[in-house]
């Protein structure tokens, strides 16, 4: 039982004596992903069927089955790829709806807290730069960062082997000494297979969706249950 007054320093998930540098994802896990999920499934579909004269579910299907066909693959993530693809302004599109960017709750606290324990946080994502930078402007954490990194530079996701590689030689870091916080399955069993020792997933990436268990690791609903 915690001492009178020590109930923020409860934390069974981590040790932060033994953390010193923390890689944060960020859709999903700093960022509600209902932005990203209204975009690509109501939005865009939408501006589809009017311009294709098609229904929102055809032009919804459309869009999915080309999403479905880049799934693993840095396309995917791509914003000048989706833009050549589709034939839109994907960032004009996005700043349309960019209102609904939001920061998860208690990460804001997180971050400040982290950074007055001295930690290293650096935001390590497989967006695209463009849409990063929609992000941070709207978001206002950029300051929080010791250093952005998107898979882009990189040209491997985070999903890859490689992608841990080359962030060794950018960034040089301590797997012992590491936490990494991801909302994707895929991505926290990469991390796992290049054994940073300390991972969390968060397992409400959306406030419009239930959480869902991430099985294999640590879950967390949200940043307050592992405050530095």
């Amino acid at each position: 039982m915690a001492h009178p007054g020590e109930e923020n320093k409860i934390n069974s998930y981590v040790d932060w004596h033994q953390i010193d540098t923390i890689l944060l994802d960020l859709d999903g896990t700093l960022l509600d992903l209902n932005f990203d999920l209204h975009f690509w499934l109501k939005y865009l579909p939408k501006v589809y069927s009017e311009k294709h004269n098609t229904s929102f579910e055809d032009s919804k299907n459309i869009i999915i089955s080309m999403l479905d066909s880049q799934e693993g693959k840095l396309t995917w993530y791509c914003l000048d790829y989706w833009e050549e693809k589709l034939d839109f302004d994907i960032m004009k599109l996005k700043g349309d709806v960019a209102h609904l960017i939001q920061v998860h709750n208690h990460v804001l606290n997180f971050l400040i807290t982290a950074r007055s324990k001295e930690k290293r946080i650096y935001l390590v994502t497989n967006a695209h730069r463009k849409g990063i930078a929609l992000k941070m402007q709207m978001s206002k954490l950029e300051g929080y960062f010791d250093k952005i990194i998107s898979s882009h530079d990189f040209g491997v996701i985070k999903q890859e082997q490689q992608f841990w590689e080359q962030l060794t030689n950018v960034i040089q870091f301590d797997n012992e000494r590491t936490i990494f916080f991801d909302d994707s399955l895929d991505v926290l069993e990469s991390a796992s297979k290049f054994k940073i020792k300390n991972i969390i997933a968060i397992n409400k990436p959306s406030s419009m969706l239930d959480k869902k268990i991430v099985p294999g690791f640590i879950n967390i609903e949200s940043f307050l249950e592992v405050m530095p």
